[in-house]
This record gives structure tokens, C-alpha cells and sequence, in this order.
């Protein structure tokens, strides 16, 4: 059995597409997964994955890359208010958006807090969605402990979280404007009629043909002028193939 009859597996045990991720950096993750299991044969791993509960969700967590924290990359998210704010005083008040791949939930949750704090907005609703349902179920609690909430300024500390025994829970008016929805972001379809649309650092483990149509798939959910933010890693160099100009240097606006 080689790496090929596993993904195979997972396929058909997790409904998970692995032949749409880079194959060098995948065997790479799985393989060095394999070792800190202590197995040696793609067979065996198998077999662990089969019969252990939190080796499995261990396989989920690493093989979906559940990554972030809030604010990722505080200055490139202080561009994408600015981005939000222009797009809000065009009068587009009531704004519907999706945060793919969202993991824990820092980053959808970012997106609630900024937007309740600009004065000219607070009319809107968050999609966020992610392959892993164990992580969707830690994000809809909305715990954080003290270093994953880093980024986050004391101001938005004491007006948007509640805290006790070094634990930080996101307050019931920022909670209610995020659903959480367990999606594959290629497998699934896409809704359509967002104003903003953000997947960050997800779509460079896929290979370039996934890529392609990920960001045609993102491009018809939008509304006409709305918004793309991706990661910084993930700039579109043929960004009008999908229908996009560029608004900044990770932000695009459909066209």
C-alpha cells in the first residue's frame, strides 16, 4: 500500500480530497505525522487511525491545517478595515460574508468585532465555515486562552470578551452575528451573494488546477464590487481570469 491507496482511504473514511493538495508537501505532513505515531506502514497507520478516537482527530487537525489567531497579520488586517469602511460608505449597509476555513474561529470572529466597532455599520451576518466539525464545535464555544488572543487590543479585551480563570469567551452579541457550518471547500458548493468573501492561507497547500477553481467559485458567490481577502502568501497574479481587480495588496474586488 503507498500514499496513493491512502488517500484513497481517507476519501472514502473522511470525505476528504487529498488529491487536491500538493503531493510533496502532503507526504511530507503525513509522513512526519506517521513518525511522531510511531508507525512505520502506511497499513499500520491505517489501522491506528481506525481504531483510535484522538489519533484520528489528530489526522483532522493536521491534515486541515487549522492554523490562525485573531487579527492574523495585524497590519495587512488594518488595510482590509480600510477596504470594508470605503465599501460600507459606497451604501452597502447590510453586509453578508463568508470566512472560509475559519478553524477556531479568531478570524471570523476578528471580522464581528471590527465591524461592530466602525460607527457607520453593525447590519450584518458572518458565514463561517470549516471541513473539521470538532473545530467548528470549539469555535462556536468561543473560548481562548490568554496567548491565542495576542493580537487583540485591551480595548477590545474588556468591550468584547469575558474572562475568568485565564480563559477568554467572546461576549453573546459578537457570538450571534457568526454561524458556524461545517463546508469542503472542494467538494461542497458554494452559496452565492456575499459582500465579502475571506479564505487566508489556505489555498497554497492546493495545487494550481484546485486554485483556479476556488477563486472562480469565490468570484460567482460575490456581489458585483465585492470583496476578496486572501492570505499573504497567496497574492493572484492572473486575478482578472477570475473577474477580479486588484483593491490592495491581498484584498481583490470583483468586477
Amino acid at each position: 500500500m503507498d500514499m496513493a491507496d491512502f488517500e484513497k482511504w481517507v476519501h472514502r473514511e473522511y470525505n476528504i480530497d487529498l488529491s487536491a493538495y500538493k503531493s510533496k508537501q502532503l507526504h511530507r505532513r503525513i509522513e512526519s505525522l506517521m513518525k511522531r505515531s510511531r508507525v512505520d506502514s502506511i497499513e499500520a497507520y491505517i489501522a491506528l487511525l481506525k481504531k483510535d478516537p484522538a489519533q484520528s482527530q489528530k489526522f483532522l487537525d493536521f491534515i486541515t491545517i487549522n492554523v490562525t489567531e485573531f487579527f492574523r497579520n495585524p497590519s495587512v488586517f488594518d488595510d482590509f478595515r480600510k477596504k470594508v469602511e470605503e465599501y460600507v460608505a459606497k451604501g452597502n449597509r447590510q453586509l453578508r460574508i463568508w470566512s472560509a476555513a475559519c478553524s477556531i474561529g479568531s478570524e471570523p470572529y476578528s471580522i464581528a468585532m471590527m465591524l461592530d466597532d466602525m460607527s457607520r455599520t453593525r447590519d450584518y451576518w458572518i458565514l463561517a465555515t470549516d471541513i473539521d466539525s470538532t473545530i467548528l464545535e470549539r469555535a462556536r464555544k468561543g473560548e481562548y486562552s490568554e496567548p491565542e488572543i495576542k493580537n487583540v487590543s485591551s480595548h477590545y479585551r474588556e468591550k468584547y470578551f469575558t474572562s475568568a480563570d485565564g480563559i477568554f469567551t467572546i461576549r453573546p452579541e459578537i457570538k450571534k452575528k457568526v454561524t458556524f457550518r461545517k463546508h469542503d471547500l472542494i467538494l461542497d458548493e458554494y452559496e452565492t451573494n456575499f459582500d465579502i468573501i475571506v479564505c487566508r492561507n489556505v489555498v497554497i497547500y492546493f495545487k494550481q488546477d484546485v486554485k483556479d477553481e476556488m477563486y472562480r467559485k469565490f468570484s460567482r458567490s460575490l456581489k458585483k464590487g465585492g470583496l476578496l481577502f486572501v492570505g499573504s502568501t497567496e497574492s493572484m497574479y492572473n486575478y482578472k481570469d477570475y473577474g477580479f481587480e486588484k483593491a490592495s495588496t491581498f484584498i481583490y474586488r470583483k468586477v
